[in-house]
């Protein structure tokens, strides 16, 4: 059979015809990403925002004359929502202020019961190893059992527990005796002076509700008026005689 199909005879010295290929033309200039053509969409978008909101009447412009009409209009006549923000700034700054001197605050007394607590508790301690030499048991365990009383004390006047005020009244002057035989001579009066000023200080709530007044209960009985209503009728009186004519009256209406 015949074979039809066209073939091109191939010519000596003819410029051949390229192939078509998917290639671009390395001369034409290349085209942009996918990802910055969908970029550039958005941020027209936003540009546009941007320019209406601070055109006259949009939103940032209506907030920028909001704020710059303040201090003239006064507290009472603003934007309430710069009443909030200068409220929630003014908060923000309180806590912040607050918890500085909080801090400050709590380092001052962390040093000072510190302090107090040395002084008040080193006699104490010196007292209880002094004296407890000859005992079956040791410092240490008279210290624990001393402070153990205390706590009992503390917290079962904390109660209004009478049996424990009693306790608590007996540790704390017992206390303060070993602080004033033990502290040193020099300085003998002070220490005794803050251990009655930490007992007191302590007692507010180991014997609060104590009133050491006597109370007093007066009865005051007010008896009210007593009205009671009693109707009197004259009784009749007889005709006058002759005999008594003279000296009686009718009753006379």
């Amino acid at each position: 059979m015949a074979d039809h199909t066209d073939r091109t005879p191939n010519i000596p010295g003819q410029r051949q015809q390229p192939p078509a290929t998917n290639s671009q033309d390395p001369s034409s200039p290349p085209q942009p990403a996918p990802s910055l053509q969908k970029k550039e969409p958005r941020l027209a978008a936003v540009r546009e925002w941007w320019q209406d909101a601070w055109d006259e009447g949009g939103f940032l412009h209506d907030r920028w004359e909001d704020l710059r009409q303040a201090p003239e209009l006064g507290w009472h006549a603003m934007a309430n929502w710069v009443k909030a923000a200068l409220g929630l700034a003014g908060i923000c700054a309180v806590i912040i202020l607050l918890d500085t001197a909080t801090d400050i605050l709590a380092d001052l007394l962390r040093h000072l019961l510190t302090t107090v607590l040395a002084v008040v508790d080193q006699p104490i301690r010196s007292y209880i190893a002094a004296h407890s030499a000859s005992l079956p048991i040791s410092a240490s365990t008279v210290y624990t059992v001393w402070q153990a009383v205390g706590l009992f004390g503390l917290v079962g006047g904390f109660f209004r527990s009478s049996g424990a005020r009693l306790t608590w009244t007996a540790w704390g002057a017992a206390g303060i005796a070993m602080v004033y035989s033990a502290a040193p001579a020099d300085g003998r009066t002070i220490a005794s002076g803050l251990a009655v000023l930490s007992w007191t200080a302590a007692s507010t709530l180991a014997l609060r509700g104590l009133i050491l007044r006597p109370t007093f209960f007066t009865h005051i009985h007010n008896a009210g008026h007593q009205i009671e209503p009693h109707i009197h009728i004259p009784a009749s009186t007889a005709p006058p005689t002759e005999e008594t004519r003279g000296n009686v009256r009718p009753l006379q209406r």
